[in-house]
C-alpha cells in the first residue's frame, strides 16, 4: 500500500499499485495540487507540478562533526560559465572554484562548435534574435533573448583580450555559418577547438587572480540549505579529506549537463545531471526538463565512445548520405543539412529506419584535404584514428544526445528560486533556447550570464556576505533493508532505457514505461548511502530521468526538441507554455 505525502502531509489516498507518475497526477490533480499557475517571464503560461521526493540529502549531514571551510562564494563547475562568474566575483570577493575533475575536464573544454555573436557587418541584433526565436519554438523569453544577443559582442571581445585566439582572416575575426542561422556569425578558435582555446584563456585568468581557489577532484553531493530554505554553501567528498561541508554567503550553480542520461551521447563522462538534481532536492524550481537536445552528427564506430563532428562541416559544405548513398535532406526541410539541429536528427533517424541501417553517411570528399585538416584538426585527426580517409571515405555518423536545454529556473540577474543561490550555463533554464538551442547559442549563454551571476555576488552589500550564519545541519537518513542494486548496471540499463524510451521520438506508451521502471529502480537504489561519487551519479541520474520522463509525458504536442509521434503537431491552445517542476515536500 502506498501513501502520497504533499508538503510534508500524507493525502487522504490509498493504492495497492502505483508505479508511474501518470496516476500519482491523477491524486494530485484530484486535490488540487497541480494546476496551471501565473504567467512567467515573456509571454508563456507556466504549469507548475509538484511531486514528493523522500530524500533531502544523499549522505548523512552533520554540520558540527565535518571538516569546514569558509568563502564568500562557492562556484560548482569550471566550465566557460562558472570560470567567467569567478572573474566576475573576485573583483570584490573571496571565490572557490570547486569542479569534480580538473579544470580540463569540462564540456566547454570539448566543445568543437563555436560560439554566436553578432560582429558581421551585414548582421544585426534583430537577425540573431529571429533566428534564436525561430529555432527555440515559441517560448523563447523575449527580454533573455535580446540580453543575451546584445550583451554578446562586447564580451566576446573580452575573451580575445584576455587571450582567446579566435580564427582570422585579413586581421579581422572569422565569422562563418551555421544551421539555423540566416546570417555568418559563429566564431572558431583553432578551427574546431574553440571550446578549449577559451577554457584555456579564462583558466588561466583565474589561475592568476588573487581571490580564486580552485579545488580540483571535488565532488559537490548536495546544496546546504537553512530553515529558512537560503542556501548556505555546500557539502561535498574530497578524496584526501572525506566528506566536507564549505559554507558560503553566495553559491552559483555552473554544474553543467546531463549527457550521461542516454545511451548515445557527445557529453563526457562527468556531465551526470548533478546540478539540477541537488538543485530539486534543495527545493528549487526546474523548468523545461522535457527539452532534450540531440546533435545529429557523432562519429558511429561501434564499439567506441561516440565523438562529436561539429554541424560547422554542414555550414562549410558536407552532405548527409544515406547506406545508399542518397542525399535525403531536402525531403525533410528545405534548407537541407542547415536545418535545425532538432530537423536535422529527426531525419536522419527516420532514414535510418527505412534503410534498416544503424547509422548514415557525412560527405566530404568534395571538400579539400588539405583546408579540412587545417580547418578540423579534432575531427581529421579523429577520423584518421580509425583510417578513414576523408578524402576517399564517408564518415559514418548518427545523432547523440547532446545538450540539456532546461534545468534550474532563473531570472535576468541568473537567480534561482533559492536565495542566495544563482544558476548559469547548461544547468540553468534561463529562457533564451524556449524548446530548441540555436547552434553556438549555449558558449554565448554561459558567457554572459556567467558574467551576469558574478557581478550580482561582487555587488551584494557586504552585511549580506559577512551576516551569513552557519546553522546546525543535522541529517540522518533511515536505514534500509531492501534489496541493493548495482549502481553500474542500473546506471548502464537507465542509460539504454532513456535511449529507447525517452529519445529523440516519444509516444505515451514507452514514456510510461519508462517510468514505471525508473521508479522500480529509484526505490531500491535512492534509500541507500553511497561513498563514491559512482553511486551519488546514479542517484542523480535516477532523479532527474524521472523529471525529463515525467515532463514529456505532460506535454501532449510536439515542440522544438520534444517530439512525440502520438501528438506529431504544435499545439499553442494548450501547450505555448512551461512546464516547472518543484518538490513537494
Amino acid at each position: 500500500m502506498v501513501v502520497f505525502r504533499y508538503d510534508g502531509q500524507p493525502l487522504p489516498v490509498k493504492v495497492f499499485v502505483c508505479r508511474s507518475f501518470s496516476l500519482e497526477r491523477l491524486i494530485l490533480e484530484g486535490h488540487g495540487i497541480m494546476k496551471q499557475g501565473n504567467k512567467s517571464k515573456g509571454t508563456t503560461e507556466a504549469e507548475r507540478v509538484r511531486f514528493g521526493e523522500p530524500r533531502r540529502y544523499l549522505v548523512d549531514v552533520d554540520s558540527i562533526s565535518t571538516n569546514q571551510l569558509f568563502t564568500d562564494c562557492v562556484i560548482v563547475g569550471a566550465g566557460l560559465a562558472g570560470l567567467r562568474a569567478a572573474i566576475e566575483a573576485a573583483d570584490h570577493r573571496n571565490v572557490m572554484v570547486v569542479c569534480k575533475g580538473t579544470l580540463e575536464d569540462s564540456n566547454t573544454w570539448k566543445a568543437q562548435g563555436g560560439i554566436a555573436s553578432v560582429l558581421g557587418e551585414d548582421d544585426t541584433f534583430e537577425a540573431h534574435i529571429a533566428d534564436t526565436f525561430k529555432t527555440g519554438g515559441g517560448i523563447c523569453d523575449e527580454q533573455i533573448v535580446r540580453l543575451v544577443v546584445e550583451q554578446g559582442p562586447e564580451l566576446v571581445r573580452q575573451l580575445q583580450q584576455w587571450g582567446t585566439a579566435f580564427d582570422l582572416v585579413d586581421g579581422q575575426i572569422d565569422i562563418t555559418l551555421e544551421g539555423g542561422h540566416s546570417r555568418a556569425r559563429i566564431l572558431h578558435a583553432h578551427g574546431d577547438e574553440t571550446g578549449r582555446a577559451i577554457a584555456e584563456a579564462l583558466i588561466d585568468k583565474v589561475r592568476t587572480t588573487p581571490n580564486i581557489k580552485v579545488i580540483e577532484n571535488f565532488y559537490t553531493i548536495d546544496l546546504l540549505t537553512d530553515e529558512d530554505r537560503r542556501c548556505v554553501g555546500i557539502i561535498g567528498y574530497d578524496p584526501p579529506r572525506g566528506l566536507q561541508i564549505l559554507w558560503a554567503a553566495n553559491t552559483i550553480l555552473a554544474s553543467g549537463g546531463g549527457g550521461q542520461l542516454y545511451r548515445e551521447t557527445t557529453n563526457p563522462p562527468g556531465a551526470t545531471t548533478d546540478g539540477v538534481a541537488m538543485a530539486y532536492r534543495a527545493g528549487a524550481v526546474l523548468r523545461d526538463m522535457e527539452f532534450v537536445q540531440f546533435h545529429p552528427t557523432t562519429l558511429y564506430i561501434a564499439g567506441a565512445s561516440r565523438a562529436l563532428i561539429t554541424e560547422t562541416l554542414r555550414g562549410e559544405g558536407a552532405y548527409l548520405l544515406d547506406v545508399n548513398g542518397h542525399r535525403f535532406m531536402t525531403e525533410y526541410d528545405p534548407a537541407g543539412e542547415l536545418a535545425p539541429r532538432d530537423v536535422v536528427s529527426r531525419a536522419i533517424l527516420d532514414q535510418m529506419r527505412k534503410t534498416e541501417s544503424t547509422h548514415v553517411f557525412l560527405d566530404v570528399r568534395h571538400l579539400n584535404k588539405e583546408y579540412f585538416a587545417k580547418r578540423f584538426p579534432m575531427i581529421s585527426d579523429l577520423c584518421e584514428s580509425f583510417d578513414i580517409d576523408v578524402s576517399h571515405d564517408l564518415i559514418p555518423v548518427r545523432p547523440s544526445a547532446h545538450y540539456m536545454v532546461g534545468g534550474v529556473l532563473t531570472d535576468v540577474s541568473a537567480r534561482t528560486s533559492i536565495e542566495n543561490l544563482y544558476a548559469c550555463g547548461e544547468v540553468a533554464s534561463t529562457g533564451l533556447h524556449g524548446a530548441n538551442r540555436l547552434g553556438s547559442n549555449s558558449l554565448l549563454e554561459g558567457l554572459v550570464f556567467g558574467t551576469i551571476a558574478g557581478r550580482q555576488v561582487g555587488q551584494r552589500a557586504p552585511a549580506d556576505v559577512a551576516g551569513l550564519k552557519h546553522p546546525l545541519i543535522k541529517y540522518q537518513i533511515p536505514h534500509s533493508d531492501r534489496s541493493q542494486l548495482d549502481a553500474a548496471d542500473v546506471r548502464n540499463s537507465l542509460r539504454a532505457l532513456m535511449w529507447r524510451n525517452v529519445g529523440i521520438t516519444r509516444t505515451a506508451q514507452p514514456l510510461a514505461e519508462a517510468q514505471e521502471i525508473i521508479r522500480f529502480w529509484h526505490r531500491y537504489v535512492m534509500d541507500k548511502i553511497f561513498d563514491s561519487p559512482e553511486g551519488w551519479e546514479c542517484q542523480n541520474l535516477l532523479t532527474t530521468s524521472l523529471l525529463v520522463t515525467h515532463a514529456a509525458e505532460l506535454r501532449k504536442e510536439s515542440r522544438g526538441v520534444h517530439y512525440r509521434t502520438d501528438h506529431p503537431k504544435t499545439d499553442d491552445a494548450h501547450f505555448r507554455k512551461h512546464i516547472e517542476i518543484v518538490k513537494a515536500n
